[in-house]
């Protein structure tokens, strides 16, 4: 999905995009036309070739949040302050919506809402300059915003979460990965080839195979009991048993070959 967008960037390599957002010249704040070319991605995403998302920013931040000297300011209405409300965080739900696993490269500020952009992609990667500022608190605003009382617990826990949007606290990459925000530190110069290698394995799997665990994974994320979260599995588990690429795969495997999957 290349599209033509002002604010991001799409690089098509072979079945992974890689989204960068684009406007380093004020640490890849959003605006509204960034908001909506992010909406109009990940809207549509889902109905193309790339099996895996990389997202990334520009120059030396990943994204410092709401650019505040362009948007919401507080002489606006609730309507209108509403809708950018809305519109933001209609870009996490699009996100975890959308089939595709997302790894995002993290480097400099991941802030406010750049941090909670961090929170809802399925696997992150931090350069030793990262630094993840959850700073809604510190401007008046409540610190649960954009996803971040739903995510943040579920990755770190209740206590450490409440601390970390109580306190509006900076975490540095070496803390992020003890709690378990990231998988890894990576040299900045080494985090796309990271990423890449991250991708290349997640499709190793099956497209369906690949698809179903991102949707089981975050249906469980809500399960009411592990008695519904294995039937989840049990069902997509028949499912994809019913597949030509499981004959492939099974047959790959025997073979010891690479599967050549069909997406069937």
């Amino acid at each position: 999905m290349g599209g033509s967008f002002a604010t991001i960037s799409i690089e098509q390599r072979g079945e992974v995009d890689i989204l960068t957002l684009n406007r380093p010249d004020r640490l890849n704040a959003f605006t509204l036309p960034m908001i909506a070319e992010l909406l109009a991605y990940f809207g549509g995403v889902g109905s193309s070739s790339a099996r895996v998302v990389i997202l990334r920013g520009a120059g030396r931040a990943f994204c410092a949040g709401m650019d505040l000297d362009r948007e919401g300011r507080s002489d606006d209405k609730i309507p209108q302050l509403m809708e950018i409300q809305q519109s933001l965080s209609s870009i996490v739900l699009a996100m975890r919506r959308c089939p595709q696993p997302i790894v995002s490269l993290l480097h400099g500020a991941a802030a406010g809402g750049g941090f909670a952009l961090a929170l809802a992609t399925d696997v992150r990667l931090a350069a030793p300059d990262l630094r993840l500022i959850p700073s809604f608190v510190h401007i008046g605003l409540s610190g649960c915003d954009v996803g971040t009382s739903y995510f943040l617990p579920r990755l770190v826990g209740r206590s450490l979460a409440a601390e970390i949007l109580m306190t509006g606290r900076t975490l540095a990459a070496d803390r992020a990965l003890r709690a378990g925000l990231v998988s890894d530190i990576v040299p900045a110069e080494d985090m796309l080839e990271a990423g890449m290698a991250i991708a290349a394995d997640m499709l190793r799997a099956s497209p369906m195979g690949l698809r179903m665990t991102k949707d089981v994974l975050n249906l469980n994320e809500d399960a009411a009991s592990l008695e519904v979260a294995v039937a989840i599995e049990n069902r997509t588990q028949v499912l994809l048993g019913q597949t030509m690429d499981l004959k492939e795969g099974i047959a790959a495997f025997r073979e010891k070959r690479v599967p050549a999957y069909m997406g069937r």
